[in-house]
């Protein structure tokens, strides 16, 4: 007892030491991460970016938990149905895993980001952070490559609970179909999230805007409702919108198991475009400054 008593009161007087006097070795500064170059600079915006999504509660719910929940209700409830994908009859079950994995991209790269951006725009942090020394260029490279990662976890995890729950796998081939349709998604839907925010003057308005815009065209893009049931108006209109494409590309890849079967370029093309649209219009309307600065 009283060895272990002077243990304690040693690790007592660790504690209470100076830094300095804890080590022998001099303390030696960590270089910046801009001192270090460009890559590193990004790889820090983006670990930044990452971390401060992650400590968002609203952002873990709809971006990791809600998918997930959806995905074992859908595919437990009506999973034992059929339906036709790419002329090939399948389980509803093997239906809802591509569609909701499209579902959760458009969350992570689109609703996030509207709701995120107006916030941080409305709030002054925007402003502050177009002030410092990194160029703008770096915080939208970061923002994009962070829900890049983000995406990728969160694809990662839908897929081996559907591997591993409902028996619906992917060949290895199709998997790297679905990454290069994932990626593609998520760098367009982000360029419609900036293009979006930019049109929003308040972050109270953000959400019912991402509502609004998102959860009609989730039954009319092959999202919960296979697209062979629906009336050849409604497949039209959802034709229109880059969801569509974006569910049809992971639909395909569930039921081809070559690369050159599993991937759409069509549906690629599609997406690309209205990409680079959004961009386009984004770099025109987006504002670093709040919406009551520049009225």
């Amino acid at each position: 007892m009283f060895l272990f008593m002077r243990y304690l009161l040693r690790l007592w007087r660790a504690r209470q030491a100076p830094p300095a006097a804890r080590s022998d070795r001099p303390s030696v500064a960590r270089p910046s991460a801009a001192s270090r170059g460009p890559i590193a600079l990004l790889a820090h915006q983006v670990r930044y970016d990452v971390r401060a999504s992650l400590r968002n509660p609203r952002a873990r719910f709809f971006t990791f938990f809600f998918p997930i929940v959806l995905l074992v209700v859908f595919t437990g409830v009506f999973g034992h149905g059929t339906t036709i994908v790419d002329g090939v009859r399948v389980k509803l079950s093997r239906f809802y895993v591509p569609g909701i994995l499209a579902m959760s991209i458009v969350v992570a790269s689109y609703a996030n980001l509207v709701v995120l951006i107006a916030t941080l725009r409305e709030s002054g942090v925007l402003k502050r952070r177009r002030a410092t020394p990194a160029p703008p260029a770096l915080l939208i490279a970061g923002q994009a490559l962070s829900t890049l990662v983000t995406v990728a976890v969160m694809a990662t995890l839908l897929l081996v609970i559907a591997k591993v729950a409902f028996g619906v796998g992917f060949a290895l081939a199709a998997l790297a179909a679905v990454a290069c349709t994932a990626a593609v998604g998520t760098i367009t839907f982000a360029c419609i999230g900036y293009a979006v925010s930019g049109m929003i003057g308040s972050p109270d308005a953000a959400q019912p805007v991402v509502q609004a815009t998102m959860l009609p065209l989730w039954f009319i893009s092959g999202v919960f409702i296979p697209t062979s049931s629906l009336s050849s108006t409604l497949r039209s209109v959802g034709s229109l919108f880059p969801v569509e494409h974006l569910a049809a590309g992971m639909h395909l890849a569930s039921v081809n198991t070559s690369f050159g079967s599993a991937i759409s370029p069509k549906d690629l093309l599609a997406l690309a475009a209205w990409g680079v649209a959004a961009a386009a219009f984004a770099a025109w309307r987006f504002s670093w400054l709040p919406s009551t600065a520049t009225a």
